[in-house]
């Protein structure tokens, strides 16, 4: 009787009164403590100047036209006092877009170098935070030192990742307020002054227009792929502290490179490198750069093994792209076929383009989609079946169908008309469906019936490949002598190498064809 005769103890009831919620609240916070004790701890990175080896403009190449708007940057930074007596003013903001690996950080870094400035560089992904408010004073934070180190460049690399256009919803809107932020700072609220913001992005459709519109972001500057004479000097730039073979001609290695950008360059030059030195050699030679840009091209040389079936459907395969490109008058003169298996394709075709090309017809579009076809089409003719080593080629076949159709206006319904599918009627798009499926069919077509009128060829190519494994040009001519071809000479001064395919522009440095 002892326990309940406590609990109805008058005073003891009236403690519990008391006290009981103190020491409930007590153990919440005992327990809130434990927990923060065990979640991990991360601090902000801080914020300093850049303390990274100078880069210089003449470590610049291929970036003419990005460099020339860029110098006019430095050229006030180092005398402002001439552009003010004029009435001039720096510009806030300047936005670098193009494509992966075309030289915008390096160009950032650049124009701190030759103008003097403090350079401070950050990711945008650095300003998402998961808590509220921490985005935006990251971003107040690094504006106040930027001003302390006045003249100061601020550059911000994947503006996309803060900076996607605003959707005002509550998940979102933290991302918001960082982006207002940075709105905010770039109008310069607080008297900024000779503090010049340069972003990066690969994506510029997706930016808020806030941030496009001039008094933010005043010049947007294309930094786009080398052309011949920039992949020539960006070559020379980045082998100019390496032993090089005075055999190798950059010139011709340029013109086999169509389509890579600086930082695909500079890798193929680390790579000639590296196999130079696993060869055992003392200087890079012409071997070494083939091999290297085989493998940034092609990939990595597989260890996989096929049977006797699969090595003659890659052959066949692989035949059917080569001997299509050579019938086509518009496709690029193929340069090498193989069926030793590199990274994840079974075989591949490299095609070497004769020159830099920004513009093609709708006939030389469907040209380069019965060349990508006509691996499946040699498959259908020569077995009865198609396998699934083709996925590759479909998936380009089908991005050239649906941009001939969608963004070219190339059908034969809409032939001045480009309109955003998601404005179209169903109708519409069922009609402009057909007409990329048409274009398609019509590719595999002309491939097939090429490749039947040339049947001959056809089995030559196969068979010299699944005796060799690899054919170089000399030897697809041997084979193809006395083959009548609609074109001119294709490869006429052309030096003989590898290269990276072309699509519709040249920006695609992937194999033209594999299996």
């Amino acid at each position: 009787m002892l326990f309940p005769a406590f609990l109805g103890d008058p005073d003891f009831v009236t403690w519990l009164h008391d006290w009981l919620p103190l020491i409930f609240m007590g153990l919440l916070v005992a327990l809130v403590f434990m927990t923060m004790r065990l979640v991990p701890r991360t601090r902000p990175a801080e914020i300093r100047p850049e303390t990274t080896p100078p880069i210089a403009w003449d470590d610049i190449a291929g970036a003419e036209e990005a460099k020339a708007e860029l110098r006019e940057i430095v050229d006030y930074m180092r005398d402002a006092k001439r552009f003010r007596t004029l009435g001039a003013h720096l510009p806030a903001g300047i936005l670098l877009h193009g494509p992966p690996g075309t030289g915008k950080t390096l160009l950032a870094k650049a124009v701190a170098h030759e103008s003097g400035a403090t350079f401070f560089s950050q990711s945008a992904s650095s300003f998402v935070e998961m808590f509220a408010g921490l985005g935006s004073a990251r971003i107040r934070r690094l504006f106040k030192e930027a001003r302390k180190h006045a003249p100061a460049i601020i550059f911000i690399d994947e503006l996309d990742a803060v900076g996607t256009a605003r959707s005002g919803g509550a998940a979102n809107r933290e991302y918001d307020q960082t982006l207002n932020q940075l709105l905010v700072e770039m109008d310069g609220f607080d008297g900024k002054k000779d503090v010049v913001v340069i972003a990066a992005s690969n994506l510029l459709e997706k930016l808020d227009p806030a941030l496009l519109r001039p008094g933010r972001f005043d010049r947007h500057i294309f930094v786009s792929p080398p052309d011949v004479v920039g992949r020539e000097r960006i070559l020379e730039v980045h082998s100019r502290d390496k032993p090089v073979a005075e055999d190798v001609d950059f010139g011709i290695l340029a013109r086999q490179t169509s389509g890579l950008t600086g930082a695909d360059l500079a890798n193929i030059c680390n790579e000639a490198a590296i196999n130079a030195a696993r060869r055992g050699h003392d200087a890079i030679d012409g071997v070494d750069f083939d091999q290297a840009l085989e493998r940034v091209v092609a990939g990595m040389q597989s260890r996989r093994r096929l049977n006797d079936r699969e090595r003659r459907v890659v052959a066949y395969h692989e035949a059917g792209h080569a001997l299509v490109a050579e019938l086509l008058p518009s496709v690029d003169a193929v340069h090498r076929i193989s069926i030793i298996p590199r990274g994840r394709a079974l075989g591949y075709t490299l095609n070497l383009p004769a020159e830099d090309r920004y513009l093609r017809t709708r006939a030389e579009l469907v040209d380069m989609m019965t060349m990508l076809l006509g691996g499946r089409a040699a498959e259908s003719l020569v077995f009865g079946s198609v396998t699934n080593g083709a996925t590759d080629d479909l998936r380009r076949v089908a991005d050239i169908a649906y941009s001939m159709i969608h963004d070219y206006a190339m059908g034969t319904g809409f032939t001045s008309l480009r309109v955003n599918s998601e404005m179209l009627s169903e109708s519409t798009r069922r009609v402009r469906d057909e007409e990329v499926r048409e274009l398609a069919d019509e590719a595999f077509r002309a491939a097939t019936e090429l490749l039947r009128g040339h049947r001959a060829q056809l089995d030559k190519l196969a068979a010299a490949l699944l005796a060799d494994e690899v054919l170089e040009r000399e030897e697809i001519d041997r084979i193809m002598a006395g083959t009548p071809v609609t074109a001119p000479d294709r490869r006429a001064g052309i030096h003989l190498g590898l290269a990276a395919a072309s699509t519709e522009t040249p920006v695609d440095p992937t194999p033209s064809t594999e299996l």
